[in-house]
This record gives structure tokens, sequence and C-alpha cells, in this order.
């Protein structure tokens, strides 16, 4: 299979479906691959009749992180810059895209793959599923993968991950917090388009605008952040959708969503 394609992107109801689809190297994330798949995620989002976004992997599991081969093959340090400056351009991007991003884990997730599972909005696994951030045992520290694994579960289980570098199947990331739910790998798929679905049935701008409240306030002291998410609550008051959903909810009558997208 030419490199070109180990990233592909096809439509789902109002869904944008994101595979990675190199089987033979586990969904591997070469510097190619990261690449194809930051353009990928930035189309998507930039696609208007797009509502959320599903990343998935085919094959024998969802990723295994960096191409070992690749890294081995170079083995030169401004590959390797160029390489983590790839990977953290990927990383990044889900909590600062305008829509919403799951995660579809149906195998392992490991390494920098594990990290791309932490990294999404939301993520949902077949009971199949196993994740690791394994590093430690090859000599090479989950430097990266901690970054979103450590901001998504708390410290003592971050640091067990990273520390043992053992699996931890689907129920226990679950309980970790590291994904929000688990489902038989039959149902898998069915159910992630069905919270898809949901989220699709809201308002974009709401949504939209929602989520950069989440991510903004975070870092946020307790003071400026009900300072900060206090007048993001004005600008949606005044918002045509906080108008229109009112006045539906109060006459028991379906929302017809107007704004497509917030612009602030």
């Amino acid at each position: 299979m030419n490199p070109t394609n180990y990233v592909h992107m096809e439509r789902e109801e109002e869904a944008t479906i994101i595979n990675l689809n190199d089987d033979k190297s586990f969904n591997s994330l070469s510097h190619s691959v990261l690449d194809q798949l930051f353009v990928l995620l930035k189309d998507a989002d930039m696609d208007r009749s797009t509502k959320l976004i599903i990343i998935r992997g085919q094959g024998r599991g969802f990723s295994a992180g960096h191409n070992l081969k690749e890294v081995q093959e170079k083995d030169d340090e401004n590959f390797y810059e160029d390489l983590m400056n790839a990977s953290s351009r990927v990383m990044s991007l889900p909590p600062n895209l305008n829509k919403p991003v799951i995660a579809e884990v149906h195998g392992v997730a490991t390494a920098a793959g594990c990290q791309l599972v932490a990294a999404c909005d939301l993520a949902y696994a077949s009971s199949e599923a196993k994740f690791a951030t394994p590093g430690v045992n090859i000599g090479l520290f989950c430097h990266t993968p901690l970054v979103p694994v450590s901001r998504s579960i708390n410290k003592k289980h971050s640091m067990e991950m990273l520390l043992l570098g053992e699996m931890i199947g689907a129920t226990e990331a679950k309980r970790f917090g590291l994904i929000n739910d688990v489902f038989e790998p039959s149902e898998l798929h069915f159910q992630v388009m069905e919270k898809a679905k949901t989220i699709a049935s809201k308002s974009p701008y709401v949504v939209q605008s929602g989520k950069r409240t989440f991510y903004d306030q975070l870092e946020m002291n307790l003071s400026d952040a009900y300072e900060y998410s206090s007048g993001r609550m004005v600008k949606n008051l005044m918002a045509n959708d906080a108008k229109v959903g009112i006045n539906a909810f109060l006459n028991k009558e379906e929302p017809r969503w107007e704004n497509f997208r917030n612009t602030d």
C-alpha cells in the first residue's frame, strides 16, 4: 500500500471518519502518517457539513505509536526533532479544533497511539481494546504521551502506566478515566455513531463555543475561570441559537438551529 493511503477519510451521517490504515505496522504513526493525519483533521474541521470527527484504526489495532523501524533507521537528532514536532502538532489539534473529536478504539493503543486516544475529546473502546505507555520497557520513556495522558487521568494512575509499562484492559482504562465507555466489539461502531448523532443534533455554534470555553478555563485559577466563563455565557445568551433553544424548550418543540459556526 502506498504510504499516502495509510490515512484516509470517509463520511458517515454528519461525521467525518479518519481511518488509520497501515495494518502491517499496526497503524504506526510515522512522520508521513502524522503529516497526513494533521492535514485531514484540519480539512474535516473546515468542512461545513461535518459536525464531528471520529478517529479509528483498521486491522489488528488502533495504533502502536511511533514507527520504531523508522526511528531506528533514521538515528538522527534533527529527524527526531522534526518527528516530535509533527507529533505535537497532531496531538495538540483535537482540543483546538472547532468540532468534537472522538477516538473509536477497537484494539491495542500503545505509546503515541495511547497518546492520540487521550488527546481526543471523547474516547470509546471495544472490550478487547488494551492500552499502554510501554516506552520504559525499551529504554524510551513515554515523555510526550504522558502530556495528554496525565491531563486525562490522575497522577497515581498516570505514573503507574508510565513506570510499569504494562497493558491495561478497557475496563481499567474506563476506571482510570482514559476512555468514556466500553462496548462489545460488534457494538462499538454503532454506539460511537449513536453518540455522534446525539452531538450532531446540538447547535454547532453552542458545541464549538462550549468546547473552547472548556479547554481555555482548565489552566486558569478559580476566580479567573469564573470571570472568563461568565463572559462566554453572556455572549452565548445573546446568540440566536440560545433564543431558539429556550423558545423551543418552553414551547415543547424541537429547536431549529440557525448558527452554524461560532465566529468569536
